[in-house]
């Protein structure tokens, strides 16, 4: 029985997403897309991004990369490409467009491109994307702007992949799987 293709895997701050995404992980070689810019002026997040590179296996390739991400996904890799996270990288595009002010919507093509990428990787991917859908509305217009972005992008990603996985408290459960004759009938997909 084969693995699905595209998983995206969501889920709040500190709930395990990353980690358990890391654990679908089982096709080697493995590129880990990383996707938090490094702040020489900010000792915490230096200091997180290390441990987070850190705990990942020595021989799994790392790649460093926000504005390239949809180029880097769409590149054919023999093992499992894992993207973590799509709310950094959302920052990111956000901030390379200075759009925090500007209407929704302004960084839709970029969207588009990695939408479209994640729908035609001939890999096997698994994304990590925070789930912000479940919290209060935010109080400024960026908090608002990041959520509805990011929401908009989580809902895209998910009719786009094969199976969608929520973490919650360290555990995941399946929001979206492929049919049992998608996979029996494909193979390895």
């Amino acid at each position: 029985m084969g693995e699905p293709r595209r998983t995206l895997v969501l889920g709040g701050a500190r709930s395990g997403k990353s980690g358990h995404a890391e654990s679908l992980a089982v096709l080697e070689p493995v590129r880990y897309l990383a996707t938090g810019r490094r702040d020489a002026t900010d000792e915490d997040w230096q200091l997180r991004i290390e441990r987070h590179r850190a705990s990942r296996p020595r021989h799994w390739s790392t790649v460093e990369t926000v504005t390239s991400l949809s180029g880097v996904v769409s590149q054919p890799w023999d093992g499992t490409t894992v993207v973590d996270d799509l709310g950094t990288w959302l920052t990111g595009m956000l901030d390379d467009a200075q759009a925090w002010e500007l209407p929704r919507g302004t960084i839709a093509p970029a969207v588009d491109d990695l939408v479209r990428a994640v729908a035609d990787c001939p890999s096997h991917l698994v994304l990590v994307s925070p789930e912000v859908g479940l919290s209060v509305v935010p109080e400024s217009r960026s908090g608002r702007l990041f959520r509805d972005e990011l929401g908009l992008l989580n809902s895209r990603l998910a009719a786009v992949c094969d199976r969608v996985l929520l973490v919650v408290a360290g555990l995941a459960l399946t929001l979206k799987d492929p049919p049992a004759d998608f996979i029996t009938a494909k193979g390895t997909v």
